[in-house]
Parts: structure tokens; sequence; C-alpha cells
């Protein structure tokens, strides 16, 4: 191997293959670890909103002293909070957050989103059971408030 002269700058060509080459073997080794933690992070992610629907649908049934759901959604998943698990309007609800007993004419069923909360007819008290109305995967729930994922929302 030669001196470099003065002035004379650079690496050789030997050097640059070497560091090319260690750097294809990081890659090699990194990036099949960050797919597969891609892969779990969503996985995961899918199991959260399950557990969290389910939550939700046990507060709203323990709220509204229901041990069953008069009218379950058993044969459509949606992913719309309003519209889960019972949109059916009920005769009688129970008693409302006030005391006084709901009637049929009283907002929606029992929903997880925007649940009419009051005896008012007017819905001016709703409770939110879910962060927003919307969920990425789909949903469907059985009489007892069991609820089934459907799709995670990240096939």
């Amino acid at each position: 191997m030669r001196l470099p002269k003065r002035g004379e700058k650079g690496f050789t060509l030997i050097e640059l293959l070497i560091v090319v080459a260690i750097l294809g073997v990081l890659a090699a080794v990194v990036i099949p670890n960050v797919g597969r933690f891609i892969g779990r992070g969503e996985s995961e992610a899918g199991e959260t909103e399950l557990s969290n629907i389910q939550s939700a649908v046990v507060a709203m049934m323990v709220d509204n002293a229901i041990s069953t759901l008069p009218n379950a959604v058993n044969a459509t998943a949606t992913s719309n909070m309003q519209q889960f698990p019972d949109t059916t309007p009920v005769a009688q609800k129970g008693l409302d957050a006030n005391g006084d007993n709901f009637s049929g004419s009283d907002g929606i069923g029992f929903v997880l989103f925007e649940h009419d909360n009051t005896a008012d007819g007017a819905n001016t008290s709703l409770v939110n059971y879910t962060a927003t109305q919307y969920t990425k995967g789909t949903y469907r729930v059985d009489a007892s408030g069991t609820v089934e994922q459907v799709t995670t929302g990240y096939e």
C-alpha cells in the first residue's frame, strides 16, 4: 500500500467495500425483525380494541341494570358504536340517571356511543362508553353481552 501524497485524500476501494458489506449484514438482520414487530403491534391493537368494546358493553349493562340485551344484534357486524349493540327502542329501559322511568319514545335502545342517559326525550344527556363513534374492527354481540370481533381492521 502506498502512502498518500500531500493533498491526496479519500478512501480506498477496499475500505468502501468493507463498509458496504457491514451495512448489508446489519440491514439483513434488522429489516425482518422490524416487520415482525409491526405485525405484532397490529394484532395487539386489535385485541386491545376488542377488550375495550367488551368493557364498554359491561359498563353500559351495569349502568342500565340489565342482565341481557333484549334485542342483541347477532347477524350484522358493525364498527359504528352509535348502532351497537342494540338500537331497538325498548318499552322500558329501567330508571335513568335521575331516577325517572324511561319510556319507549326515549332515544334509541342500548348503545355505546351517545347513549340516552335521561328520560327527558330530548337526548340532552348523552353518555359515551367508547371514546369514538367508529372503531377499526367490526363487532357483534349476543344477548348475554359477550362481544365477538368479526374483523380487526388490520387485514
